[in-house]
């Protein structure tokens, strides 16, 4: 299942520090298709390298489209599709994708809807739900209703600049969360923290770039 799924969505710019605090949390308002412009979160965005121009290759091209076994579960059509994500911001989009319904209900409980919609320039490590399903119910059942524990695991998750799937080949990138998360890979195969495999890759978002992944990414202490 290592079809290649290729869309029309182009890459956004990157580079952009997300000025947000954990403190700044808290204003979620249970319902990821709405957000509060009070609570916007912006940045400059600067130039990258990896911007597709008219001079541009078509591996450079290629490069620009999700990919990864996982993106063949993807509808074709409607707001779940890739470009019908790519309209929405991020955690609109993720509710539109079935296989991150548990995440958005994590995202939901921890209030931070408002913060991933308003803010610009991130890159989100979604787990799917059968990464959720690796950690014991009880455990899980725990967690979700430790809003502290809640909102460190999944800022953990959020990158304050978006990264192009090159970037990942070797990167360490400071997190919402504010300590960092390790990649490598190269091609189509990449993993974070030497744990976490993308399932699918390079997934566009209005204001986001997503990597599913297939395993909960935890921070240390």
């Amino acid at each position: 299942m290592n079809t290649r799924i290729r869309r029309s969505a182009g890459l956004f710019a990157a580079a952009a520090v997300l000025p947000l605090a954990l403190t700044a949390c808290s204003n979620d308002s249970g319902d990821a298709g709405k957000s509060d412009s009070s609570n916007k979160a912006s940045a400059p965005a600067t130039g990258s390298s990896d911007d597709v121009g008219g001079g541009s290759s078509s591996s450079a091209s290629s490069m620009d489209q999700p990919f990864g076994p996982a993106c063949a579960a993807v509808p074709e059509n409607g707001a779940g599709s890739f470009d019908g994500m790519a309209k929405d911001p991020v955690a609109t989009a993720a509710s539109n994708n079935p296989a991150l319904s548990t995440l958005v209900t994590a995202v939901k409980k921890a209030d931070l809807v408002d913060t991933l919609n308003n803010a610009q320039n991130i890159t989100v490590f979604a787990p799917t739900n059968d990464a959720f399903k690796k950690i014991p119910k009880a455990t899980l059942d725990k967690v979700l209703n430790d809003k502290a524990q809640l909102t460190k695991i999944l800022t953990y998750h959020v990158v304050g600049q978006k990264l192009a799937p090159k970037e990942l080949e070797n990167g360490s990138f400071a997190t919402l969360e504010k300590t960092k998360v390790m990649t490598s890979g190269s091609d189509e195969s990449y993993t974070v923290n030497d744990s976490a495999k993308v399932v699918c890759g390079n997934v566009k978002t209005a204001n986001a770039n997503v990597y599913i992944i297939d395993t909960l990414l935890m921070p240390k202490g």
